[in-house]
């Protein structure tokens, strides 16, 4: 079984011919075992994940700014 998929620290690449961008990833199991994988996005996935990565990024610099009054 599945426990999470993290994204590995790779560029991501982006195929114009199938309008497809992919990430490396790995999936990690709950015995402990890993595996890579790709993440394969269509261009309106790509599209909303760039604005959902961005509004967690001004969620965690609000956080931060909260902190440091």
């Amino acid at each position: 079984m599945i426990s999470h998929i993290t994204i590995d620290q790779r560029d991501a690449a982006y195929d114009p011919r199938a309008q497809q961008a992919a990430l490396s990833v790995t999936v990690h199991h709950r015995d402990g075992d890993t595996e890579p994988s790709v993440l394969v996005m269509d261009p309106g996935q790509v599209e909303l994940y760039a604005i959902q990565l961005e509004q967690a990024m001004a969620k965690r610099k609000a956080a931060q700014e909260a902190v440091s009054l």
